[in-house]
């Protein structure tokens, strides 16, 4: 492709070729998976089956997802398209967070750990001032107070809550 082709080309450049090769592969993939994942029922109408639609969506991805990439005016993978995964990965880190705090609230706790959560989310966006970290975690103890006192959540009680004595292990698992 020459440059001036390049040059009518409107919006972002970086990341497309990349994103174009991973979205076709990913809906091959799960229209390659169709026949174990949905089924095809006898003496159901052709537009009822429950795989007919999955089906359309999925050969429709597959098929616009091959005719972006064969239509991108740039073909070679290069520096930028590399930087730009890069930024789309550190949005696993969030995930990875998110993951944590799933695993540790039924071992330590929902209070304890949204109250340590919190700042620790505050810092890492890169906040910093002591008085947005006690902000935040006045924040969470809000929060679990809403969840668990106003609104009725049931959250299961920590492992944690085990170790301490009965009246106030009950009290624990029923508000915290």
């Amino acid at each position: 492709m020459s440059d001036e082709d390049l040059s009518r080309q409107i919006g972002r450049r970086s990341g497309q070729i990349i994103f174009a090769i991973a979205f076709l592969a990913l809906s091959a993939l799960l229209l390659s998976q169709i026949g174990d994942q949905t089924k095809w029922v006898k003496k159901t109408k052709f537009f009822a089956q429950p795989r007919f639609w999955p089906a359309v969506g999925l050969g429709g991805m597959v098929l616009f997802g091959a005719l972006h990439l064969w239509r991108l005016p740039r073909r070679k993978i290069d520096r930028f398209d590399r930087d730009e995964v890069l930024v789309w990965a550190q949005i696993l880190e969030y995930a990875l967070w998110f993951m944590a705090y799933v695993l540790l609230v039924p071992l330590v706790g929902y209070l304890p750990v949204t109250v340590a959560f919190m700042p620790l989310m505050v810092w890492r966006m890169g906040y910093r001032d002591r008085r947005l970290m006690w902000i935040s975690a006045a924040t969470g103890v809000m929060i679990v107070l809403l969840f668990k006192s106003f609104l009725n959540v049931k959250i299961p009680g920590a492992a944690l809550y085990e170790y301490l004595p009965g009246a106030l292990r009950g009290f624990f698992i029923l508000n915290f």
